[in-house]
């Protein structure tokens, strides 16, 4: 059981992930680029706020969900599959969310 329910709590960390590897995306992006407008700037700052948003509302979700799974593995049910199911769809508007923001970025 407790590995089991530490793999479902694993899943809304994901999330963070996504936005660590978003950083270093805008980072490169900022690099290469010779002066810094305020247009760029502006839309750099966007992804980043979407991106937050998305991920952090995604991740709520995601642990509200893991939670009553790991609640009812805790009360004899085998729902662990299910979950871990259920689990990913939340899952897909981070991934989405990752890759509007590498789209998004600057030239």
């Amino acid at each position: 059981m407790f590995g089991s329910a530490m793999i479902l709590c694993a899943l809304p960390s994901t999330q963070g992930l996504y936005g660590f590897a978003a950083f270093f995306l805008m980072l490169n992006k900022i690099k290469v680029m010779e002066a810094l407008s305020l247009n760029a700037s502006l839309a750099v700052l966007a992804v980043g706020v979407a991106l937050g948003i998305v991920g952090f509302y995604s991740a709520i979700k995601q642990a509200s969900l893991v939670a009553n799974g790991i609640n009812e593995m805790a009360n004899g049910n085998d729902v662990f599959g299910k979950t871990l199911i259920l689990g990913v769809f939340p899952e897909l508007y981070a991934i989405l969310a990752f890759a509007a923001a590498f789209l998004a970025l600057p030239a």
